[in-house]
């Protein structure tokens, strides 16, 4: 078997792009987007019959309601060919609003509902903020699964596993990024902080009996991909899938993460340990330079993205 076939025997592989046809040739189970992804895809002009039909079928509403309908159809088209979950996206304007937050989840769900897909195959993709976080619990309480993106520290992790969120990204690569910027080095992919960084989350999760999957992302290398094999997911980029089919092992590959049993975990743990309150939160994530830098980075580049999507609309309207 390739590299890509013997992570799959440990890992759910999910893919990172918003094109259909590299979904159609690496076979993930799950996909997830984001406003970067969608923009990109837009931009090839194969895909301007879909923008075209989603203007035609929204002509009398706003740009913004047009935006979210372009999102849901390239998940509609993406569940089409995928046999599991789509991610979809919350404009990451709504970062820090809660209750718009809960409102746009609403009206994604609605547009798959209409086009006949049941809202366990959509997971509404929100930014780990503490509004964020609060957004994901209400919603998990009404059985919406949530993926929560662009998580760079422990205190994240915690809050989100602590409000029974289904999902989290841990982003390996912009964690690797953020050091090398600051002339960090190190020797081998054990060493590497983003691979680190999501290593300690899975340990943390595993020892509190947390049921809370971890999906990790933003991956620079295949090594990267392989050092998290175990891992209960892995979104990657289409290039790297590319380089993990190609690749050949000298050996069967082993699960650096023990897969756990998500059956027989709790929704969360939080009974025996006081949860972080808001406060706490704000001041731990604070603390940590990285996770403050790449969050605000994070939400800035998917909003920008998100107004040029809303741009283009407009242009082709």
């Amino acid at each position: 078997m390739n590299a890509l076939e013997e992570l799959k025997r440990y890992t759910r592989v999910v893919a990172d792009t918003g094109s259909f046809e590299l979904m159609r040739r690496f076979q993930p189970l799950d996909a997830t987007t984001n406003p970067s992804l969608i923009l990109k895809a837009v931009e090839s002009s194969q895909y301007r019959p879909l923008v075209r039909d989603v203007l035609q079928q929204s002509r009398n509403q706003t740009a913004e309601k047009q935006l979210l309908r372009l999102l849901v159809q390239f998940g509609l088209e993406i569940l089409a060919i995928i046999p599991g979950r789509v991610s979809t996206e919350v404009e990451a304007s709504l970062s820090f609003n809660t209750d718009a937050t809960i409102e746009q989840a609403d009206e994604i769900l609605q547009l798959y509902s209409r086009n006949g897909i049941s809202p366990s195959r959509v997971l509404i993709k929100i930014a780990a903020t503490w509004e964020g976080i609060r957004a994901a619990e209400a919603l998990e309480r009404r059985g919406i699964g949530c993926n929560l993106t662009l998580v760079f520290s422990m205190p994240q992790a915690v809050a989100c596993a602590d409000a029974g969120v289904t999902l989290i990204s841990p982003f390996v690569g912009r964690i690797t990024d953020w050091h090398k910027a600051r002339g960090l080095s190190w020797n081998s992919v054990d060493e590497d902080p983003g691979v680190q960084s999501v290593r300690a989350i899975y340990a943390l999760y595993a020892e509190r009996g947390y049921k809370t999957e971890v999906m990790g992302a933003s991956f620079r290398s295949i090594e990267q991909v392989l050092a998290l094999a175990g891992c209960d997911l892995l979104t990657v980029s289409p290039e790297l899938l590319e380089g993990l089919m190609n690749q050949r092992l000298g050996k069967l590959l082993e699960p650096v993460l023990v897969p756990r049993d998500l059956s027989s975990l709790q929704t969360n743990a939080s009974a025996e340990r006081p949860l972080l309150n808001e406060s706490n939160f704000r001041l731990q994530v604070n603390e940590d330079a990285m996770a403050t830098d790449k969050l605000s980075e994070g939400i800035r580049l998917f909003k920008r993205d998100g107004d040029k999507l809303r741009a283009l609309l407009g242009d082709m309207a």
